[in-house]
């Protein structure tokens, strides 16, 4: 089961900057992410959603890559970029089982002061060193759905000094 983890950082500069790490980890498996957005709240007030990953879309051009592949040596490989496609769509949409709540997001954005903006993770695992990657940043948690002491332990960790590299 995924665990969700809201992080507020003083800049959407920063925000893009752990999340890039972050998209660096998932990549090196020390991370296993469900779904991630970023969300900001301008200078000017005005609230920005973007999610990140689409998994769906992602999932349907591997497959559509993959079923013209396949479909090449049955000499049909248009029939297989179509089938290929569509049963990527459909894994990329079981890939994500629990996708972040867009009207969540949303709320807590419109919590954010101007110029602040949020990551939102959902974590299948992750492993101590993203917590150190994280730590940089001077992240708050601002929600999560670990028990009382997990998340209190997060917040210790992020607020704790960053290690020497």
């Amino acid at each position: 089961m995924a665990e969700l983890v809201v992080l507020e950082f003083d800049s959407r500069r920063q925000a893009e900057e752990a999340w890039a790490r972050c998209q660096r980890m998932s990549r090196a498996g020390t991370i296993n992410l469900a779904d991630e957005a970023l969300a900001w709240r301008d200078d000017d007030g005005t609230v920005q959603v973007r999610h990140l990953t689409h998994r769906t879309r992602s999932a349907a051009l591997s497959g559509a890559a993959c079923g013209s592949a396949v479909g090449a040596l049955f000499l049909a490989p248009m029939a297989g970029l179509l089938v290929g496609a569509g049963c990527g769509a459909i894994a990329g949409r079981l890939l994500v089982t629990e996708p972040i709540d867009g009207a969540m997001v949303r709320r807590v954005v419109g919590c954010l002061q101007p110029g602040r903006a949020a990551v939102f993770l959902l974590v299948r695992r992750s492993h101590p060193a993203v917590v150190d990657a994280l730590r940089e940043y001077r992240p708050m948690v601002i929600r999560t759905s670990l028990s009382p002491e997990r998340e209190e332990a997060l917040v210790r960790a992020l607020q704790s000094e960053p290690t020497a590299r």
